[in-house]
């Protein structure tokens, strides 16, 4: 097992757990680097933690942000490991364990929906601002928001309509558009 395939895991799992928006490995200016981090409906952040090794998730104890975790990140945070490296009691108070069985992401520890705190929420806002710039960076000489109306493009290709199939922006689903849920 690897550290690269557990992250390849948990981005699949948080893609399977409902979350739009899924990085992994990014840092924000607090220090942290999620190895995979997602968002569902109402900027509800799920932050998966991979470790491959028992001295590496012991050592994950005196990160700065696991010392004071509401300088962390997650609403939901969780760690991932194959199964048998961690048990459910020396999990972090709120968080959850998954655990890699054969090919199967398996929830042997429910973790707290309400771990985020205003502090984590500023640094997932860096983390996710620091990304799209280093999206832009590498679309230029395009601005972000160009890149992101390519829809009207195709349709001023197209004589005025989009290509069948295509629908117009206004008519995309997108859950992160949607007001707040009670508790989020």
């Amino acid at each position: 097992m690897t550290h690269e395939k557990l992250v390849t895991a948990a981005v699949a799992w948080l893609r399977r757990y409902g979350c739009g928006v899924v990085l992994s490995e990014q840092s924000c200016a607090s220090g942290e680097t999620p190895d995979a981090i997602g968002w569902k409906r109402a900027c509800h952040s799920v932050v998966v933690e991979c470790k491959i090794s028992r001295a590496d998730f012991l050592a994950d104890r005196d990160k700065p942000f696991r010392l004071k975790p509401g300088r962390g990140m997650g609403c939901e945070r969780f760690y991932l490991a194959p199964a048998g490296l961690v048990s459910a009691n020396e999990v972090p108070e709120g968080w959850g364990l998954l655990e890699l069985r054969g090919r199967e992401v398996l929830v042997a520890v429910a973790a707290s929906k309400k771990m985020r705190t205003g502090v984590g929420f500023r640094y997932e806002m860096n983390l996710l601002l620091a990304s799209l710039r280093r999206v832009e960076v590498r679309i230029e000489p395009q601005s972000i928001t160009d890149f992101l109306k390519w829809k009207n493009r195709m349709a001023e290709y197209n004589r005025g309509t989009l290509p069948e199939g295509i629908l117009p922006a206004n008519d995309e689903s997108n859950d992160f558009l949607a007001a707040a849920v009670d508790g989020d």
